[in-house]
């Protein structure tokens, strides 16, 4: 029987403005039932299997104020909002200060309405969610310890610090907002390149019809200044396009009749006619908006931690407020007010919001940004790997060179013209896609009609046979004339060579080289100043083609004629190689490299000419196929997590300070939203600081 999976549900919301608020919600997912439910903050996309209404049910239990939105709506919140109830109440929080301590008249009775009000003013939704929250049991949230902490202050009589420091919360959380809403925009622009329509090509003429309906085949125009909407190759017309959404390279690149194009990439000139290649599922764009917004379900293990720490955390400083608010005096005989004031500012002390914000918030700001210089990283768990890579396998062919190979020689062995070994061997070839057979073909000027080859097999990792006209034709390498026990010379020549041999007889080789990317040198060198301890090529090439390759991009090491299976091989010797704390990662672009992409601490796939099983099972992937981007995402990566540990070694410097002061009376309840809300501000800013240029 079939084993059933099920589709990965993903439910918008609008309204998530709380990080401790994301960490309920997918606690409470998961106690009932939702095994992989995952809730991305800084996106605020809810990611599960199963049954998505009764998700939101639970959802709207935990968090009444969130809504849910469609994928087709845009979620907008005006930021301006609060502005509307915080002037007002700092008006009269203004008022009360001055009829209170400059011009004292009316007392109590004048003052303790003012403060009342402006507290009421700024409070209401602070003492709403407090309440909702002590309806379904949950005394630990910010909101409930923060009215606690003022009812308090208003009890001992502290009457302006009570409503100045709900104040203060508000504001602070209002450019906390401001702060988180910067960063999700400036990585949401990527999301805000998706085309919502195509102009398919009818007998009734151009029709405009929702991707949806676009199927494989069908022609579709992209006018100028329009953003392609689907993968698909040019059937007619010229243009330069802008890949930089894509990519992150700057230069205009021409397109022409026969070229593929990327959905996401802007016409800037011609009007193109473009056949649809892939569904609206497989194109690029939609996979890459897929990647970055699923990549928060894929936590990185600080992540997971801080999640942990701040579940205990909390509770333990309440633990700690009520032991020095009750059982202090008690057993000292010290003042009840003295004391349950500075349990109070404990308790303000207490949200870890500081940590639980501004860890997501950067590690999705590292992704974004990576994306944006056109490294696509799929979780920030391995963007914390890539962040700590120490040794680095490339492959060669597509990933190292360029992927297109050309004939530079024609040997061939007595009795034998170059003309007639090249005809031959384009001839056997023919019904082969191997880069190296179109190579052959493409150097072979004559025509290639007439005979056909019949009994054609082509034998991985080392060549093809064919019967033509009665004859047996072998092109292959030096593993296949051993195989076939056809004696032989050995060619010690750079570049991949191509033996022919016909009726058991060699007849000759050809040589094909294959150019080095003009980065790769650069690139090795790169990472060697990074700290990488040791950069290898693996290939399934010949030894001589490895040699050369391997010192003309300045690889430490390099190992050669490997099938897949030896590619892994290799990948496990690495492993034992590896420093402490250091991972490894592997960089390809075939079919043949899905294996070893799989094995690697961090699999990188090239998606620019890459495979798709090569692009699915890796966890980076490079969509230029420059290898010197590999750079950029470890530069980022690095970036990311340097800022990540200041916000932790920050945010917990500053609460345990804050709390030490406030078991001894030096800390007022000011300086305790201070040590909250500000240093939650303060770790905000400093994560955004990564969507900066390294």
């Amino acid at each position: 029987m079939p084993i059933q999976t099920v589709e990965e549900k993903k439910i918008r919301l609008k309204g998530l403005s709380c990080a401790t608020c994301a960490t309920n919600i997918e606690r409470a997912l998961r106690k009932s039932g939702y095994d992989s439910a995952s809730v991305n903050f800084s996106t605020g996309i809810v990611l599960l299997r199963g049954d998505a209404e009764r998700a939101k049910h639970v959802i709207k239990q935990v968090e009444p104020e969130v809504e849910f939105i469609s994928a087709s709506e845009k979620e907008e919140e005006d930021l301006r909002h609060p502005l509307y109830y915080i002037v007002p109440a700092l008006v009269l929080f203004i008022a009360g200060l001055i009829f209170r301590y400059w011009y004292p008249i009316g007392g109590i009775a004048l003052t303790l309405p003012l403060f009342g009000a402006a507290y009421g003013i700024v409070g209401w939704r602070v003492l709403r969610n407090a309440g909702m929250n002590l309806i379904h049991g949950k005394l630990f949230d910010e909101n409930f310890l923060l009215v606690i902490a003022t009812f308090g202050a208003f009890a001992i009589q502290e009457y302006p610090e009570a409503a100045g420091v709900m104040l203060f919360y508000v504001v602070g959380e209002f450019f906390q907002d401001m702060a988180v809403g910067r960063a999700r925009s400036s990585v949401k622009s990527l999301l805000s390149l998706k085309v919502d329509r195509a102009h398919r090509v009818s007998n009734d003429g151009t029709i405009d019809i929702p991707l949806g309906e676009v199927n494989v085949g069908d022609i579709i125009v992209v006018r100028p200044g329009e953003r392609v909407p689907l993968d698909g190759k040019v059937t007619s017309g010229r243009s330069t396009l802008d890949t930089s959404a894509l990519t992150g390279e700057s230069v205009p690149r021409s397109t022409g009749p026969g070229e593929e194009i990327l959905s996401g990439m802007l016409n800037l000139s011609g009007l193109l006619r473009i056949t649809v290649t892939k569904l609206l599922k497989e194109s690029t764009l939609t996979r890459i908006l897929e990647l970055v917004e699923s990549a928060g379900a894929r936590k990185a293990k600080t992540e997971r931690f801080i999640t942990q720490f701040a579940r205990y955390y909390t509770p333990a400083v309440v633990g700690l407020a009520v032991a020095i608010g009750v059982i202090v005096p008690l057993i000292t005989g010290g003042s009840f007010a003295t004391w349950g004031y500075r349990a109070l500012v404990l308790l303000v002390i207490s949200c870890p919001c500081a940590l639980v914000l501004s860890i997501p918030l950067g590690y999705f700001g590292g992704v974004g940004k990576a994306s944006k210089q056109g490294v696509l990283v799929k979780g920030s768990n391995f963007l914390d790997s890539l962040a700590r890579v120490g040794i680095v396998a490339f492959d060669k062919t597509g990933t190292l060179t360029k992927g297109v190979f050309q004939v530079t020689r024609v040997v061939p062995a007595d009795g034998w013209t170059d003309e007639a070994l090249l005809h031959l061997a384009a001839q056997a070839e023919q019904g082969s896609n191997h880069p190296i057979a179109s190579a052959i073909q493409s150097a072979y000027s004559g025509s290639l009609n007439g005979s056909l080859a019949t009994l054609h097999e082509e034998i991985a990792g080392e060549g093809v046979t064919a019967r033509i006209d009665g004859k047996q034709i072998l092109v292959g390498n030096d593993r296949m004339l051993h195989h076939f026990e056809i004696p032989h010379t050995t060619c010690d020549v750079p570049g991949t060579v191509a033996h022919v041999a016909i009726d058991g007889n060699y007849a000759g080789y050809l040589v094909i080289a294959d150019e080095v990317k003009d980065d790769a040198p650069a690139t090795v060198q790169q990472l060697r100043s990074l700290g990488v301890n040791k950069v290898v090529l693996v290939t399934g090439d010949s030894a001589g083609v490895a040699a050369a390759v391997a010192k003309q991009v300045g690889v430490d090491d390099w190992y050669a004629e490997l099938l897949p299976g030896g590619k892994v091989e290799i990948i496990e010797k690495l492993e034992s190689e590896k420093a402490p704390g250091t991972t490894l990662a592997f960089v390809g672009d075939g079919i043949n490299d899905a294996p070893v992409i799989a094995r690697a601490d961090v699999g990188i796939a090239m998606g620019g000419l890459g495979s798709d099983a090569a692009i699915e099972t890796a966890d980076v992937v490079i969509m230029d196929d420059h290898p010197s981007k590999l750079v950029l995402g470890i530069l980022t990566a690095r970036k990311t997590k340097r800022i990540v540990w200041q916000n932790i070694v920050f945010a917990l410097g500053v609460k345990i300070g804050f709390i030490g002061l406030g078991i001894i009376g030096e800390a007022t309840m000011w300086e305790a939203v201070f040590a909250d809300v500000g240093v939650a501000l303060i770790a905000v800013l400093n994560a955004m600081r990564i969507l900066r240029s390294n």
